[in-house]
Formats: C-alpha cells, structure tokens, sequence
C-alpha cells in the first residue's frame, strides 16, 4: 500500500488478539492509509518509500500484514472496558481480527472512516463507469 504511493493517514501501536490456542495479544505497529491498514511486527525496519534510498535487505516480508479495505466488510466496535477499546475488523471472507488499543487511541473510528471512504470513492469509481458505457451505447455512430 505504501509503495503504490498511499500516505499513511495514522501511525502508531495496536494488539492483535493471536490465531493460535493461547489468543494472545501482540502488539503490532500500525499504518493506516487510504487503501488499508498494514500491521507490522514492531522489531520489523519500516516498509520502503518511494523518495528514500533502497531498503536495507529486512526480514521477509511474511510477517507484515496487509488489510486491504477492498477484502473488509465491516469494523465492530465490541467493547469499551478499562483502557482499552475492543474491536473487530471482519474480511469479505469472513475472517475476524480482534484488536484492542487505548480509548482515547481512536483506532476503530479512524479505521472505519478511511473505510467508508474508500467504499466511497470505489462507488463513485463504478457510478462513472457505468454512465461513460451508457454514454457510449446512445451515441449515435455515423450515417448507416
């Protein structure tokens, strides 16, 4: 996402509840831009940008997360308890990711807007490629 020229929106640390048997909460740094949220492990060096010079060789990049929000459906805001806020961000193919981060963090609300955005600019996208078809089907083509 970052490489394709996105700005990131917001930075900083979220935990991630674990697939394994134990559902342990590992803290991620965190991403998000206007097409997804990237987690990255927090030892892992900083994914490339275009103006800086090339990537020391990292780790593979395996371990970086891409969540694209053209693969999410929905943000659930689940709980607030204690400091944290909990949520879940659910994929197009029904997987759930758990996260938990500080209240006044903000996390899932900058997350659901930058969803609903994107949503947003890709239903525009498709309402202008659908007028420029039917455009193009009314035009008349020439004496027959």
């Amino acid at each position: 996402m970052l490489e394709s020229g996105c700005k990131a929106v917001k930075e900083g640390m979220l935990e991630k509840r674990s697939d394994g048997l134990l559902q342990l909460w590992k803290k991620k740094r965190c991403i998000l831009t206007e097409e997804g949220l990237l987690l990255i492990p927090p030892k892992h060096p900083p994914p490339p940008q275009q103006q800086q010079q090339p990537a020391p060789p990292a780790e593979p990049a395996a371990k970086m997360k891409e969540l694209h929000f053209s693969n999410m459906k929905t943000v659930d805001c689940v709980e607030r308890k204690g400091k944290y806020v909990y949520f879940t961000v659910v994929m197009a193919e029904g997987k759930e990711i758990d996260f938990r981060c500080a209240q006044e963090q903000g996390w899932n609300a900058a997350i659901t807007l930058q969803m609903v955005q994107y949503k947003n600019r890709q239903a525009i996208l498709a309402v202008r490629s659908t007028r420029q078809k039917q455009q193009h089907l009314a035009a008349p083509h020439g004496p027959r």
